[in-house]
């Protein structure tokens, strides 16, 4: 199972708590973004409970974290886009 953290910090320290992200057990990636939030983590695991109560409650506690979000990825089946899409150069 994969999910998105979306995670706030205080002033100055989002690079801090995206380093240190990094480094927990579950953490695919994690990188400083501009926006309402400060830092994206992708997350990875067997389930959502090990992602809440394992790699997010880490994450909650890195210094200056403030609030954290979580968005769980919905797998789906990949499929063709229609020729039409393809075919004017909008997609592909």
């Amino acid at each position: 199972m994969d999910a998105y953290a979306l995670v706030q910090t205080e002033v100055g320290k989002a690079t801090d708590a995206t380093f240190e992200a990094a480094k927990i057990d579950g953490v695919a990636t994690a990188e400083t973004i501009t926006g309402p939030y400060d830092v994206v983590v992708r997350m990875h695991g067997p389930d959502l409970a090990y992602l809440n109560g394992s790699v997010l409650a880490r994450i909650q506690e890195i210094e200056g974290v403030t609030r954290a979000l979580t968005c769980v990825v919905v797998p789906h089946e990949r499929r063709e886009l229609p020729y039409s899409l393809q075919a004017v150069g909008r997609v592909g």
